[in-house]
């Protein structure tokens, strides 16, 4: 595909996430700006347009995808979307940025595969955590050998249930599996799974229980895993959203033959190195807008002066992760 120099977005979708993680990022890229916006909500599309100065407002997705002055998506969208808007977007040549998981599904996963290839249109997912420093500095404590070899890894992760989880009548849709691709296992471990996954390398064999304990709707609430990297390091992970707040956790342990380093993956808690110098703990700041550093490298690799590897094919190794655990495969 032919690089473009000046990248003109149009969002289909406008919700929280563009509020902030996303949204302003794109417009402070240089030779990157937003010129479209497409919403079921017709009323939603116009305000967004308003208060974020874009121009134009859709309802439409496809009226969005026939704009001539769009000349590359991004979208917000709940997961199961993802694979007809991607699809659509890169048959009318545009370059597409999808928010994660790629799809709500493995399968669907490798249909945007398919497509990204025939049609030479490249598919970037925002796994946006990979390229914050936070996580850079975890790489680079891992990377440096702080911790010597690698021996083990182990997710830990448990919250108590939002208010609108106890509403029957109106549910998040990302306790739905029909929109999400699970509960919020789906939502939130695509995350922790992919940045485990650019350390370390891909997950070959892994296994997973699922229950709903506390009945508030009926996908998973408690997940446990184990799950093994490419070159035989062992790892596992438990998942609750329905514990007492008494049990929030959000860490990752790494554990190393010469010592660990533990962090969290949504509250970027300090990190935590423990080793033979004894113990350190880092607070490494992020930019305003998260995503940003990503959207920065996804843009320069559109106008061809840079590469982002973070593209459907690499994200959709997590989407294969959780289903194996949810035992969709």
């Amino acid at each position: 595909m032919a690089s473009i120099q000046e990248v003109k977005w149009g969002f289909i979708g406008c919700g929280e996430v563009t509020e902030k993680k996303s949204g302003p990022a794109f417009s402070l890229i240089p030779g990157s700006s937003v010129v479209a916006v497409m919403s079921r909500n017709g009323e939603r599309a116009r305000s967004y347009a308003e208060r974020h100065g874009i121009r134009r407002w859709y309802s439409d997705a496809q009226e969005l995808l026939d704009d001539p002055d769009v000349n590359a998506v991004y979208i917000a969208t709940p997961p199961s979307s993802h694979v007809t808007f991607a699809i659509m977007a890169m048959k009318s040549g545009k370059p597409v940025y999808v928010e994660k998981p790629l799809a709500a599904t493995y399968e669907e996963c490798l249909r945007v595969n398919r497509v990204a290839r025939e049609t030479g249109v490249p598919c970037f997912v925002a796994y946006y955590r990979r390229y914050l420093p936070y996580f850079q500095k975890v790489r680079d404590v891992v990377r440096q050998g702080a911790i010597g070899k690698v021996v083990g890894v182990q997710i830990r992760f448990a919250v108590p249930p939002r208010d609108l989880d106890y509403n029957r009548t109106q549910l998040p849709w990302r306790v739905q599996r029909d929109i999400a691709g699970g509960g919020y296992f789906y939502d939130l471990a695509p995350h922790q799974l992919d940045l485990l996954q650019e350390l370390f390398g891909p997950i070959t064999h892994v296994s997973g229980f699922c229950a709903n304990r506390a009945g508030l709707y009926e996908t998973e609430d408690t997940v446990s895993a184990s799950f093994q990297f490419i070159d035989g390091l062992p790892g596992s992970g438990t998942w609750c959203f329905c514990a007492h707040d008494s049990a929030r956790t959000d860490r990752i342990q790494i554990i190393g033959d010469r010592g660990q380093v533990s962090f969290s993956v949504f509250t970027y808690d300090p990190i935590v190195l423990c080793n033979e110098q004894g113990k350190q703990e880092f607070v490494i700041p992020n930019p305003a807008h998260v995503q940003m550093p990503l959207i920065q490298r996804v843009v320069e690799h559109i106008q061809g002066v840079g590469q982002c590897e973070l593209d459907s094919v690499s994200a959709t190794s997590v989407n294969w992760v959780m289903d194996k655990i949810l035992g969709k495969l």
